[in-house]
């Protein structure tokens, strides 16, 4: 490593202030971190070259002599011919570096070493249910490929359930060190990955992980009112960990499809109905559909035009965690008559001829038309 440039070894210009060399740092070292690339020894080697940069340019004494000397700063006669006594930077080195950036990433490394086993991840499952389940509620049976605890090592990963042993390479420090130059460099162990424990004979039925991949099913409750969008955690049921590690969780999102009568309003339901002309004008009533599967009767009066609205209390979508309903909202839409015989059509001609051209029935037409007439009369003077 000693005819690569630390500087571009972690991306940054010469001139990087602390904190950008820090951010290339996180950032390549949680891309390339052996947990994340198991059996990659260009990433691992990578891995070791970056810290290594890192543990110069973080020091400003360091940095000042790799700066000057360069890498013979950091050999044995070297530091411009200063010996052997220019600098003493024993001590932590590698792992110094490792629990400083990435104690949360490995979960805490508990005195140079961490634990062999490690959380299962975390699923996600889409869920579609209809406006009726989203109403009443409903118990959801889902089918989820996810791994779980081996059987046959009862997810210890070693043959028979055997308890992994000390590392023979760090006698189960998690580490280890080497002399470079005037450094002593400690590193995470390479065999045990700084578990500190090693497994001797892995389970055959899963390779040593302690988890097979398998389907469930699972029992869901969605509960009545439920929301499009919503998120359901069901704790435990994600990934089984590694070597018996705790398993991860199960995240159900929900999605609401379309209905074809009725659209939500949060706790409120709308649903637009088509009336006869003939009902709108003379009055009447209609039966329409509810949500909860039954029927209501709506009284409409003479009269009623398109987009009038009818209210039907407690009649709407359930209201979550509680006992109670939104309202429903009937819309009218005024259709007019197609396909007329010509009785039907003498008819409207003849109720046309005894308004005398009047459109007194019509006042909404009555009152565009006037605007219109007042509009042109504007217009000519």
């Amino acid at each position: 490593m000693a005819d690569k440039d630390f500087y571009q070894t972690l991306g940054v210009d010469r001139g990087a202030d602390g904190a950008a060399i820090k951010s290339a740092y996180r950032k390549l070292a949680m891309e390339l971190h052996p947990d994340r690339n198991p059996g990659d020894a260009a990433a691992e080697q990578r891995f070791k070259e970056i810290n290594q940069a890192y543990d110069v340019l973080k020091d400003g004494e360091k940095r000042a002599a790799y700066d000057r000397f360069g890498h013979e700063a950091f050999e044995a006669g070297g530091a411009g011919g200063q010996g052997g006594g220019g600098f003493d930077f024993s001590g932590g080195g590698f792992a110094d570096i490792f629990d400083e950036m990435f104690g949360e990433f490995v979960g805490g490394r508990g005195g140079g070493r961490r634990q062999a086993s490690t959380r299962g991840s975390d699923l996600r499952y889409n869920l579609d249910v209809n406006l009726e389940d989203a109403f009443a509620g409903k118990q959801a049976r889902v089918r989820v490929n996810s791994s779980e605890a081996c059987d046959a090592c009862r997810g210890s990963g070693a043959s028979g359930g055997a308890e992994p042993v000390s590392c023979p390479s760090c006698q189960g420090a998690g580490k280890v060190r080497a002399q470079q130059g005037f450094f002593t460099v400690e590193r995470t162990c390479p065999t045990c990955h700084g578990a500190g424990r090693v497994i001797e004979n892995p389970c055959d039925a899963c390779g040593g992980a302690g988890r097979m991949n398998k389907e469930k099913t699972l029992s869901v409750n969605i509960p009545a009112g439920i929301e499009d969008g919503t998120r359901i955690r069901v704790a435990g049921e994600g990934e089984a960990g590694l070597r018996g590690g705790p398993p991860g969780d199960l995240y159900i999102f929900v999605t609401i499809r379309p209905h074809r009568f009725f659209r939500r309003d949060g706790a409120d339901i709308q649903c637009r109905v088509p009336i006869p002309m003939t009902t709108a004008s003379l009055g009447g009533s209609i039966e329409v559909p509810t949500i909860d599967g039954g029927r209501a009767r709506v009284n409409i009066p003479a009269g009623t035009q398109t987009g009038q609205q009818f209210r039907l209390r407690n009649k709407g979508m359930s209201v979550l965690r509680t006992s109670a309903c939104g309202d429903m909202y009937v819309q009218t839409q005024i259709e007019t008559p197609v396909n007329l015989t010509k009785e039907q059509s003498d008819l409207l001609r003849q109720f046309v001829d005894a308004g005398g051209g009047s459109t007194k029935h019509s006042p909404e037409s009555e009152g565009f038309f006037t605007k219109v007439k007042e509009f042109w009369d504007d217009l000519r003077d």
